[in-house]
């Protein structure tokens, strides 16, 4: 495993959209694993591919573990199939945007289809501090920064 480096706001891979994962193998694996140490190193709850420059729909994220227990939980192809109408609209930071935050709405959950590492479906629900962290990543995902979904406080 090893700490990867980050990319930041004006990188051209940040605009970009990502393509689609086809291969579930021993790579993959271990991108993901790369990720997390990424994750925990910044230290964030949350961590994009083209944050480390690579344009896969791949994510990691975890929510807990700065006040508990580590739950690592990574996202292959994801796509919001439903979500609330109602918006909260809260503080969010991005690694790849250091020292600012922006006020951002978001649903207050959202239902989500994705992939594990082996390639099967699954789906869920997520709701509060992980929904945010979901649609924070999946803009990521689309090319999207918080500059353009939020307001800098």
């Amino acid at each position: 495993m090893a700490v990867l480096a980050l990319r930041y706001i004006g990188d051209p891979v940040l605009a970009q959209v990502c393509t689609p994962v086809r291969h579930f193998d021993a790579g993959l694996d271990g991108l993901v694993a790369d990720m997390f140490e990424t994750m925990y190193a910044a230290p964030g709850r949350g961590l994009a591919a083209p944050q480390i420059g690579v344009t896969d729909r791949l994510f990691v994220i975890d929510t807990t573990w700065k006040e508990g227990p580590k739950t690592p939980r990574a996202f292959v192809n994801p796509r919001i199939t439903d979500m609330s109408a109602d918006l909260a609209v809260g503080t969010e930071g991005c690694l790849s945007i250091p020292d600012r935050t922006f006020a951002v709405p978001r649903p207050h959950w959202i239902d989500l289809t994705w992939q594990d590492l082996d390639g099967q479906q699954k789906t869920g629900r997520f709701e509060d501090v992980e929904a945010v962290c979901i649609c924070h990543e999946l803009d990521h995902l689309d090319g999207k920064l918080i500059t353009q979904t939020g307001t800098e406080q």
